[in-house]
């Protein structure tokens, strides 16, 4: 089936740049919008993600998803054809990590209800909203979509918020993606800075540790899956309103993924347990008070 007006949010990020290219190898859309703040030619692209931004079936605007007036200009008609959008993917998201409250929802939560909103206004045939894994609990036991919600990280509280406000808004038809640590080519965030400290480590020939155990939970899944599922759940009508867990079968834990970097570098790795990683976390919160 070929979608044929799609929206992407932040396409120049990690997710956005790689389903684009998926998107355009695989010929499922005549006309892709990237809408970010960040300008292609600024997003460290590689040569082949270069050429996907250069195809003549792709349009870049400029906007700041978090400011209303810029999103209506993502949003705008298709200047050609004055038709609305088939799909939009909301790939936009402030990920970065240990920031106080208001940075997370101002750009997660007002951000993604203003495209949201804007979405409905348009009457955009699906609008796809990427949400995280960590709104789940923290149980060791594998979970699914309707289990018990206790968002354990600042990105997953607000995230968590957006969903629920979803199902609020009036002629939206949305689909939900959770997605755990997703890793792949242009990965900054999750598990390449990992393989770059087991480098660094390799280099000084010291032991790498790391909080917590080996036995802590982190739930993966490559890019190229997760732009499979979205471009799957973006065209299939029993979506619609659905929340969806997207993750391999691989059941990683972070002794598994520290073994591979053990093979890989030749490195020695330990842990300093959960009572000195508690210690740590109660330190963090203690120097972030006023």
């Amino acid at each position: 089936m070929l979608i044929f007006f799609m929206v992407l949010l932040a396409g120049c990020g990690f997710i956005g740049r790689n389903l684009l290219t998926y998107l355009l190898d695989n010929e499922l859309t005549q006309e892709i919008r990237i809408a970010d703040k960040t300008p292609p030619q600024m997003a460290w692209l590689n040569e082949e993600q270069t050429r996907a931004f250069e195809s003549d079936k792709v349009e870049f605007c400029s906007a700041n998803l978090i400011n209303a007036a810029s999103v209506r200009l993502a949003f705008a008609p298709h200047p050609t054809t004055g038709r609305s959008w088939d799909v939009v993917i909301n790939c936009a998201a402030e990920t970065r990590s240990n920031q106080d409250d208001s940075v997370y929802k101002e750009g997660i939560l007002k951000l993604s209800l203003n495209c949201a909103n804007e979405a409905a206004t348009q009457r955009v045939k699906r609008y796809v909203e990427l949400s995280s894994g960590c709104v789940n609990s923290s149980d060791k036991a594998p979970l699914k979509e309707d289990c018990k919600l206790e968002p354990w990280t600042g990105v997953a509280k607000q995230k968590l918020k957006v969903e629920k406000e979803l199902s609020g808004i009036n002629d939206l038809s949305y689909t939900v993606v959770r997605l755990p640590i997703v890793y792949g080519i242009g990965d900054k965030r999750y598990l390449m800075p990992r393989i770059i400290i087991a480098a660094i480590y390799k280099y000084l020939n010291e032991t790498m540790k790391l909080l917590w155990n080996d036995a802590m939970r982190l739930n993966t899944v490559h890019v190229s899956d997760v732009c499979a599922a979205i471009w799957q759940l973006s065209q299939s009508p029993k979506t619609n309103g659905q929340v969806y867990n997207i993750v391999d079968d691989s059941a990683s834990t972070q002794g598994s993924i520290s073994n591979l970097l053990v093979d890989i570098f030749n490195i020695n790795v330990d842990y300093f347990g959960i009572v000195m990683s508690s210690l740590t976390k109660v330190s963090a919160r203690i120097q972030a008070l006023p």
